[in-house]
């Protein structure tokens, strides 16, 4: 890359995940909060990663109406579908990004379309954008670009792999690729050197350089060296294969107030966010989904 030398990451913090535990939607549904929003200051631009698991009898929904306000959402399908009514169907393999902005109802109604398993990430907007109009758009599985490699598919939703990249519209830079690698087989994934970033395992095991070995369910977050310009990731799946999701992101560098569904900088923010809920100021999702549809 232009001849410099380019910074090899690493894997500094190694998270094991809990079991999954009953969730919200009731029988039938579990959850593993992956990451959570009480180390924003170590993880940022990432507030909370959910992965959510739903085996539920046919036609049944989970959740109800619930808001949204001041950061992104990034909604990936891996196994399953969810049909979210005047929003549509989510399939295997698509990603939803909703920017909340100033605040916006959404899921009225979630129902899985059998077995299904989806991460939801949530991340901080810059502070000159927290508050701006809500937007949604879906990249489907077909329309993702994807890098192919010898026993290698990187499926890329955010930022670029190799020579696949998308183009979105994006507050925050962030690269989010679904990678799958045969047994043995090996990667160098690029990330700008300013990223924080982490993996977490689906299916593995998969070593990272040549210090870290992760398996299923376990987070690593990467360093974060202090400097600009390119670094990369080396990736090797063990024995059995593997699959990880990688998501990285530019830090934004200020702290965060959160409450529930809300992000704010303080809790006036919060208060605030509350009371224009209650009062009918958010934008609902599925009236966004409508007018795109028009």
């Amino acid at each position: 890359m232009n001849g410099m030398t380019v910074i090899q990451r690493r894997v500094v913090r190694t998270i094991t995940t809990a079991p999954p535990a009953p969730g919200f939607g009731g029988p039938g549904h579990e959850a593993v909060f992956v990451v959570e929003p009480a180390a924003f200051a170590d993880q940022d631009p990432f507030i909370l990663l959910a992965d959510d698991r739903m085996d539920m009898p046919a036609g049944a929904g989970l959740g109800g109406e619930h808001p949204h306000a001041g950061f992104e959402i990034a909604t990936f399908v891996v196994e399953g579908g969810i049909d979210e009514g005047d929003e549509g169907v989510l399939h295997e393999g698509d990603v939803l990004w909703t920017t909340a902005g100033r605040g916006i109802i959404h899921g009225e109604r979630v129902v899985p379309r059998g077995p299904s398993r989806i991460l939801q990430l949530w991340f901080a907007l810059p502070e000159a954008d927290r508050w701006v109009e809500p937007h949604f758009e879906t990249i489907g599985r077909a329309a993702a670009p994807v890098r192919r490699e010898e026993g290698v598919r990187v499926r890329v939703y955010g930022g670029s792999s190799g020579e696949a990249r998308v183009r979105r519209r994006e507050h925050v830079p962030i690269t989010m690729a679904d990678i799958a690698l045969d047994p043995g087989a090996s990667i160098d994934q690029n990330l700008p050197a300013a990223y924080n970033g982490f993996l977490y395992v689906l299916d593995g095991p998969v070593h990272v350089g040549a210090e870290t070995e992760l398996r299923d369910g376990q987070v690593g977050w990467l360093d974060r060296p202090d400097a600009d310009g390119d670094s990369a990731l080396w990736l090797t799946a063990g024995s059995a294969g593997a699959r990880v999701v990688l998501y990285a992101g530019q830090p934004q560098n200020y702290p965060i107030a959160t409450q529930g569904p809300f992000v704010g900088g303080s809790r006036a923010d919060l208060m605030r966010m509350s009371r224009e809920f209650v009062n009918g100021q958010f934008v609902r999702m599925s009236e966004l989904a409508r007018a795109a549809n028009a």
